[in-house]
């Protein structure tokens, strides 16, 4: 008697398990990927992972939907280079650095201006970038800076995604040095909605530059346009 009623609650343990997982996923948006993917993991968003990943140059392998060991290293050089934990587990910051949603529904936080922001999706990607990238210049730089990520979506020698843009290797130093790990201020996210809602001063520039402390020689043969703050705005 005493293990039928053991096998009876372990029973109603799993199923009830199994009842509140289902549930989860079949909250997730349809388009989202899981909110954690590791090694052993498969389907649809493991795949979603390798093209970004192959897109960027991180990942050299089939683009099969197996979390295999070179996912898990693609992941892990990722990270590194951007400013992550370095786990090769694709959790909801890895995620939202790939540009792919996370399925998490986050709820608003208050920024120092005291405005509600949900802290993901470009909005918020693009006013960590402005943030970590021109702290303390202008505004009309800031909002300068974020035009600058928006022009090269638009140019067919950039990625097509805000994300893609931001996180392509060796693009902006905020991302080499983890600035852009800085939760933005009001006016870096002020800036970024200005940009996302269509201004642009820096006149459909897609290189900007602080000529103090650039060492790329490189940088110095574009044409520039304009100077706001300590940035010259090139072409």
């Amino acid at each position: 008697m005493q293990k039928k009623s053991f096998f009876l609650i372990l029973t109603t343990i799993f199923v009830t398990i199994a009842l509140l997982l289902y549930m989860h996923l079949s909250s997730m948006p349809e388009n989202s990927v899981s909110v954690l993917s590791g090694y052993g993991s498969s389907g649809e968003e493991v795949y979603k992972i390798q093209s970004r990943l192959l897109s960027w140059g991180y990942y050299n392998g089939d683009v099969d939907g197996q979390y295999g060991y070179l996912t898990y290293s693609a992941v892990k050089n990722f990270q590194a280079k951007n400013g992550l934990v370095v786990d090769g587990i694709a959790g909801p910051q890895t995620l939202e650095a790939l540009g792919l949603p996370t399925g998490v529904q986050r709820t608003g936080n208050q920024d120092q201006g005291g405005n509600t922001q949900a802290d993901s999706g470009d909005l918020y990607l693009l006013a960590r970038l402005i943030h970590g990238e021109a702290r303390g210049e202008p505004y009309e730089g800031k909002v300068a800076v974020g035009a600058v990520v928006l022009n090269r979506t638009r140019d067919s020698r950039f990625p097509s995604t805000i994300a893609g843009v931001i996180y392509q290797p060796g693009a902006f130093d905020a991302v080499y040095d983890g600035q852009i790990n800085i939760p933005p201020d009001a006016s870096s996210i002020n800036a970024a909605r200005d940009a996302l809602n269509g201004w642009d001063p820096s006149y459909g520039c897609v290189y900007y530059y602080n000529p103090s402390t650039a060492t790329s020689s490189w940088i110095w043969t574009r044409q520039i346009v304009l100077s706001i703050g300590k940035h010259n705005f090139a072409m």
